[in-house]
């Protein structure tokens, strides 16, 4: 009887670190959506591919952080790609750390120098096509000055395939630029996002709120290649999936946790 219980006792204490493995790791009403090891939890989907193809391990993980890498490409080849955590989210606060490597795909499009993201509210990976080039989705873009004393802010929004308000008017601009000062490219910074389902989102850098807007939704252009049933304009954003960006520059993300605001 007692074997027995000693026996039972350790088939617990297995199952209970088999679960713990498999659990992202919490600090209070905060959840890691990325452990430090792996890309467990994590999707991937570049252009030109089929959703899980992540093509010449463009998405890696080094020294603790979710690396953009561009070692393995031949050329850039318009495959813009974004890697998804697993599941939506609605009413939340995103918190991130990222710096840029001096890494840049020379046949990427000009415009991509020290630029990247990261996309809130987006559709599901698995709804993307195979040539499509963004999701439909709204964009936290990450900036960092490309020549001495030039004004570059971070923390700006883009809209890809939507539309959001600012100032209590729809804005027709694909990004509205945030009030952030502008940071090298190389050193560690944090972003947030604050989101309200399709009411207020709010963008800070560095503890600093820079930016706030309200109402997304699904409208506007950019995006190609889509699935014409999914890109409803007009049809408000009240949850979707978070997903890091690669579009040619390389970068790195860690420290990346969520609190759900429901």
């Amino acid at each position: 009887m007692h074997k027995l219980k000693i026996i039972l006792l350790l088939i617990a204490i297995t199952t209970l670190n088999s679960c713990n493995s498999n659990t992202p790791k919490t600090d209070n009403d905060w959840v890691y959506l990325f452990n430090g090891k792996d890309l467990n939890g994590w999707v991937t989907k570049i252009n030109h591919h089929e959703v899980g193809d992540n093509y010449a391990n463009t998405f890696r993980v080094v020294d603790g952080a979710i690396q953009v890498n561009y070692n393995e490409y031949s050329e850039f080849g318009e495959r813009f790609g974004h890697l998804y955590y697993e599941k939506p989210f609605s009413s939340y606060h995103l918190k991130f750390e990222y710096r840029f490597t001096d890494q840049w795909m020379k046949d990427a499009p000009r415009g991509t120098y020290r630029n990247s993201g990261v996309m809130i509210h987006s559709q599901n990976p698995n709804s993307i096509l195979k040539d499509q080039n963004w999701p439909i989705s709204v964009e936290y873009q990450i900036l960092a000055e490309r020549e001495e004393n030039e004004s570059r802010p971070t923390g700006n929004m883009c809209s890809p395939g939507t539309e959001v308000f600012f100032k209590g008017e729809m804005d027709p601009k694909h990004c509205i630029p945030s009030s952030s000062k502008t940071y090298k490219w190389n050193q560690w910074l944090s972003g947030e996002v604050i989101v309200y389902r399709d009411s207020l989102i709010t963008h800070i850098v560095e503890n600093n709120k820079v930016l706030e807007y309200t109402k997304p939704q699904i409208g506007g252009k950019v995006v190609k290649g889509y699935d014409k049933r999914i890109k409803i304009d007009g049809k408000p954003l009240k949850e979707g999936f978070i997903a890091l960006q690669a579009e040619g520059q390389g970068i790195e993300f860690r420290e990346i946790k969520i609190k759900n605001l429901n």
